[in-house]
């Protein structure tokens, strides 16, 4: 049993993580500035959700005191434009590791595992590439005082993520789906598969050091996912694929909106494929899930047919 500080536990990617860790026994403290988004955590016997802030030295240092290991899990899709990177991708993929880099050192913690991202790089074509590639340099930089593991996950699918639901949403809107970026490529991973990779890592001493990718089995174009998505919901649409100046034009309406759908930064990101560079997919000799066995369940679920499906069940019908 340990004692372990998930930042950014209250995600996505990190409830699957708390699932886990909480089922093999190790307490946990989960912080989250609005308890309110970790209320599917707190039915986790060994978890204990704290509302606080992590960007808060002092609060950090509180959080350390006791704990064996830290999972960071913070990573935002948008931010404010700036270079090489906007102020909100600093605070959250740069200052942040630093942060814990610095606290973790002061409480003698070792054993940090932090989640980037695929083609993270201080010179990438993107400021959430570019800021994701500091945030790691970021943490190396404490050295040996760190027994450090970084994992580098393409797009991640599952249940409630905001990729393939997103595709779903907009084809049951638009009669037609305009598509920037239409032959960008991506080798999609499920959620379940970075979680077990994450714990499955936190003893393992040929794991310190190390920066792992993951990835799922195939590769698709961006054309591709948005196709497969639409004939899963029964709502298949036309893709007209754009010119890049449209395409940009297009993002640069779409990044306005309050919970922006896409924007000029996502356009960039994909100048550069998400696909792993070879070898192993996933780490630890496991065999990554394949989309096409996971994303027709919960995609289908949304559907009024699957919906009516499920009334009649229910019903005895």
């Amino acid at each position: 049993m340990k004692n372990i500080l998930l930042i950014g536990g209250s995600g996505f990617l990190g409830g699957h993580v708390a699932q886990r860790l909480a089922a093999q026994g190790h307490r946990l403290t989960v912080p989250t500035r609005h308890r309110e988004r970790a209320r599917r955590l707190l039915v986790l016997p060994t978890v204990e959700v704290v509302e606080t802030d992590v960007h808060d030295d002092a609060r950090l240092a509180e959080l350390l005191a006791g704990q064996d290991a830290v999972i960071n899990l913070v990573g935002i899709l948008h931010s404010r434009y700036g270079l090489p990177y906007g102020p909100d991708f600093a605070r959250a993929h740069v200052d942040l590791p630093r942060r814990i880099a610095v606290a973790c050192r002061a409480a003698g913690v070792r054993r940090v595992i932090h989640v980037s991202a695929l083609n993270a790089d201080s010179n990438g074509p993107s400021q959430y590439l570019r800021s994701k590639g500091a945030g790691e340099a970021a943490l190396r930089e404490a050295g040996a005082a760190l027994d450090l593991t970084i994992f580098r996950p393409s797009v991640i699918f599952g249940p409630d993520d905001s990729f393939l639901n997103l595709f779903a949403s907009l084809q049951r809107l638009a009669p037609v789906m305009p598509l920037g970026s239409a032959q960008a490529r991506f080798q999609p991973v499920y959620v379940e598969d970075v979680a077990q990779a994450i714990v499955a890592c936190l003893d393992r001493r040929d794991a310190f050091g190390q920066a792992y990718c993951c990835c799922g089995p195939r590769v698709y174009t961006l054309a591709d996912l948005v196709r497969y998505v639409g004939r899963q919901i029964g709502k298949p649409r036309p893709i007209l694929a754009l010119p890049e100046a449209l395409a940009r034009i297009q993002a640069g309406l779409l990044e306005l909106l309050p919970n922006p759908p896409m924007s000029v930064d996502n356009l960039d990101s994909m100048d550069v494929d998400s696909v792993c560079p070879g070898g192993d997919l996933l780490p630890f000799g496991a065999t990554p899930t394949a989309l096409e066995a996971v994303a027709p369940e919960y995609l289908a679920a949304s559907t009024p047919r699957y919906r009516y499906y499920g009334y009649r069940l229910k019903a005895h019908r």
